[in-house]
């Protein structure tokens, strides 16, 4: 019976590898990995031991390497945590929809197609419908603004 063990093996490799394709997590792969190593172990004549030794070393070992690799290339310091919501907007450019008016010069700002009511962070400077501003600070629901140089730095003149 040793001797078509590795027909098991493949059988259970090759459903592995099949039914990842139908789940999110990215982890029956290297057991399906594992399973055609120990068919390939069968295969050249070694025991079910050295089947089942081949099948537990090469899926922990993947298992193992590939947690470190997605730990390090999506969990690795302050760089890779991804902001969402309204913790992204500072930095980032919006269009003045509405100008300034008032004594506040509150204005209207579009940003990723939501609308805001905006004030410029020095209070002096008037905003004009349609110029390019970067969003700097939230509070509550009001962005403070700078107006967006004119042209790209390092950029010349023809």
């Amino acid at each position: 019976m040793d001797q078509f063990a590795w027909i098991f093996w493949l059988v259970i490799g090759i459903g592995l590898l099949v039914a990842e394709i139908f789940t999110l997590s990215f982890f029956l792969f290297w057991f399906g990995i594992g399973a055609l190593a120990a068919a390939f172990v069968g295969l050249l004549g070694f025991g079910f031991v050295w089947q089942f030794a081949a099948f537990a070393i090469v899926s922990t070992a993947f298992t193992l390497l590939s947690r470190s690799i997605f730990a390090n290339r999506y969990l690795s310091g302050e760089e890779s945590e991804k902001k969402m919501g309204l913790e992204a907007l500072p930095g980032k450019i919006g269009t003045v929809t509405e100008p300034s008016k008032g004594s506040l010069n509150a204005a209207a700002v579009r940003v990723y197609g939501s609308e805001w009511t905006a004030y410029p962070v020095d209070s002096e400077s008037s905003l004009i419908e349609g110029e390019k501003v970067e969003v700097v600070r939230i509070e509550g629901a009001t962005i403070y603004v700078k107006q967006v140089q004119k042209e790209l730095p390092g950029w010349q003149q023809d």
